[in-house]
């Protein structure tokens, strides 16, 4: 279904083009549309990028055909995230079972720096001649070779560091500097980092906070700027390079809270590299306020050290949104072995959606047929469920992330 006429005036009015509402790929003819002064920023990154992915796909041809393959082998996948446990603590990172990892996901880091993502490390090491990444069919464009998406690269690195912290291994500590460099050259001109780098266009090339992407590679840049033990590897010229990019990519942030009537409120889950527009991604991502990935912005934004008048202003339009965004009356419960959320007056549930509508503020469930429904329940009776609809996340942020914030203010004299 095509998008709603009504939306494209919405963007009118929020001052957004409308070229802006589609995924619109970062190209040489979008740059070439700037002032001469914006051009180069912007034509440096295309041609780095262009560089990049020829470098990380030489190395895979290179290594085929000196192993006789007709075609690349297709990487492990493990058909899950690579997340850090928070089950162990730092001494675990010394044992053999970490230094294994260690060594396969250092061979699964791409000459570019970065990481795929759902790489089945356990099947160990590389082999020479396998693709960097599972996403995609030898033969075939490779997708997602470097990526931020569902935590990957940003936990790779904090995986090595940890690592490099508890035994001193240094090539964990090389291996997690090449990430830092690889997370600063992803960077746009705008602030922002596309979900996947180099670049392979479509939605992916947005500035993505969907799953977290850019919030995590700001989380990672703060621990690096704020000398997290495990970051004492960074040395000061990197250090001053990620504190450059840290300020950046929050300025970033705060030009792409959305401004309806003058007023702020949230964010989109992913938004025009060059525009700051909120864009559209896959069929069930329409252009939306984002209730779950706003959550998440603010909650980072509430942990800054020295925060500015500006990203203060932000996250009070951001909690006082999130307070009006409320979504009672329903509740969770499982029928015919899925996740449902029955109409239930009497519930003392409280839930935000993972959408809502631009133009009336309400919850919309997009489905995907490419269709956007108004309720969960006329979306799931003809589209497979399998994404997270609602979310109680921003109840802590209300609560906890929020009382913490302002005892943190207060003490700060803000």
């Amino acid at each position: 279904m095509p998008p709603d006429p009504r939306r494209w005036f919405l963007l009118f009015a929020l001052g957004f083009s409308v070229a802006g509402l589609p995924a619109a790929p970062v190209t040489e003819d979008r740059v070439s549309t700037l002032s001469p002064a914006e051009q180069s920023p912007w034509r440096d990154y295309l041609l780095r990028s262009v560089a990049a992915a020829r470098a990380d796909q030489a190395v895979v041809d290179e290594e085929a055909r000196v192993a006789g393959l007709a075609l690349p082998l297709r990487a492990p996948e493990s058909g899950g995230d690579f997340k850090l446990t928070e089950k162990v603590d730092a001494s675990w990172y010394a044992t053999p079972e970490a230094g294994k990892t260690a060594d396969a996901i250092l061979s699964f880091q791409t000459p570019t720096g970065g990481w795929s993502k759902h790489t089945d490390y356990s099947q160990g090491p590389r082999r020479p001649g396998m693709q960097w990444t599972s996403q995609s069919d030898p033969g075939k464009r490779a997708r997602y070779v470097g990526t931020f998406d569902n935590d990957s690269t940003t936990a790779q690195i904090r995986f090595l560091a940890l690592v490099w912290q508890a035994t001193g291994r240094e090539d964990c500590k090389a291996g997690a500097l090449r990430g830092v460099d690889y997370v600063l050259a992803a960077q746009y001109p705008s602030g922002g980092w596309p979900q996947i780098y180099p670049l392979i266009g479509g939605y992916h090339d947005d500035i993505t906070f969907n799953d977290d992407a850019m919030t995590h590679v700001l989380e990672l840049l703060r621990d690096v700027v704020d000398g997290a033990p495990a970051f004492a590897l960074v040395d000061a010229e990197r250090r001053a390079r990620a504190e450059r990019a840290l300020a950046a990519g929050v300025a970033c942030v705060l030009r792409m809270q959305i401004v309806i009537e003058g007023k702020k409120t949230v964010w989109c889950a992913q938004h025009d590299a060059m525009t700051l527009a909120p864009t559209a991604a896959r069929a069930m991502e329409p252009a939306s306020f984002s209730g779950l990935e706003s959550a998440h912005i603010l909650k980072f934004l509430m942990i800054l050290r020295r925060p500015s008048p500006e990203a203060v202003a932000a996250i009070e339009a951001g909690l006082a949104w999130l307070e009006n965004a409320r979504v009672t009356g329903i509740a969770k419960r499982k029928e015919g072995g899925r996740t449902v959320y029955a109409a239930d007056p009497a519930s003392a549930e409280v839930y935000w959606a993972r959408f809502y509508d631009f133009e009336t503020g309400r919850p919309i469930f997009p489905g995907r047929d490419g269709v956007i429904y108004e309720s969960y329940e006329s979306m799931i009776a003809k589209n497979a469920g399998g994404y997270d609809y609602y979310t109680t996340l921003p109840g802590s942020v209300l609560r906890n992330g929020q009382k913490q914030w302002r005892k943190r203010l207060a003490a700060s004299g803000g």
